[in-house]
């Protein structure tokens, strides 16, 4: 699910759209990252940034949870979350385009059981293929957290629970800067004009073949 920074939210607390209120019957929340069975595009850094995720909801998150939550990180699968990465959303799971993370809760009784997130590590764009990057990824992993403690997706824009994210959908690097929009823009343009100069080379050349003839 692709996500959104900053993380200031206008819905009041009491209308916010969660999954559960009170998702966890226990606390510390264990949590299991699979940094070993990684994909080709994989990067170290990408771990560190669940980590900083991690830290980011422990310290309140978007001010959204009824509760404040403790993790502890274990090395083992039977963790309550449990948070591996994949080389495609698409691939791996069927997602939509554009899809860059999901959280899969398996739910008991009104409570979690254990929540397995799957992280993407990239997309196509112009036909190559582009890793996300780091604070693409510190995004992702904190929306996919959130939906693990419990959140559903905010309607706000600048909450870090909306559904959609220039920063992930921009990840090349040429695209991600202050002037990345417009960056793109021109390069639209600059293709679309080496389409119509093409087109028009063509058209003329073959007129000039039919006077010829």
């Amino acid at each position: 699910m692709v996500v959104t920074l900053p993380i200031v939210s206008t819905a009041s607390e009491s209308d916010y759209p969660r999954i559960l209120d009170y998702p966890w019957d226990h606390s510390p929340i264990t949590v299991y990252i699979d940094d070993k069975n990684v994909p080709p595009h994989y990067s170290p850094a990408y771990s560190a940034q669940v980590h900083k995720a991690l830290d980011y909801w422990e310290a309140g998150g978007n001010g959204k949870l009824k509760y404040i939550p403790v993790f502890k990180l274990v090395d083992s699968e039977n963790a309550d979350i449990r948070i591996r990465w994949v080389e495609s959303l698409q691939e791996d799971q069927g997602a939509p385009e554009g899809v860059a993370g999901a959280a899969i809760p398996y739910i008991a009784d009104e409570r979690f059981v254990r929540v397995d997130i799957i992280l993407g590590v990239g997309s196509y764009q112009w036909m190559r293929w582009v890793p996300y990057s780091d604070s693409a990824m510190l995004a992702i992993s904190k929306h996919e957290l959130g939906h693990a403690l419990g959140l559903d997706h905010s309607t706000d824009r600048q909450d870090i629970m909306y559904p959609s994210n220039e920063q992930i959908n921009n990840t090349h690097p040429l695209f991600a800067g202050k002037y990345g929009s417009f960056l793109l823009i021109a390069a639209y343009a600059a293709l679309a004009t080496i389409v119509f100069l093409s087109v028009s080379w063509l058209l003329n050349r073959r007129k000039r073949k039919k006077i010829q003839d």
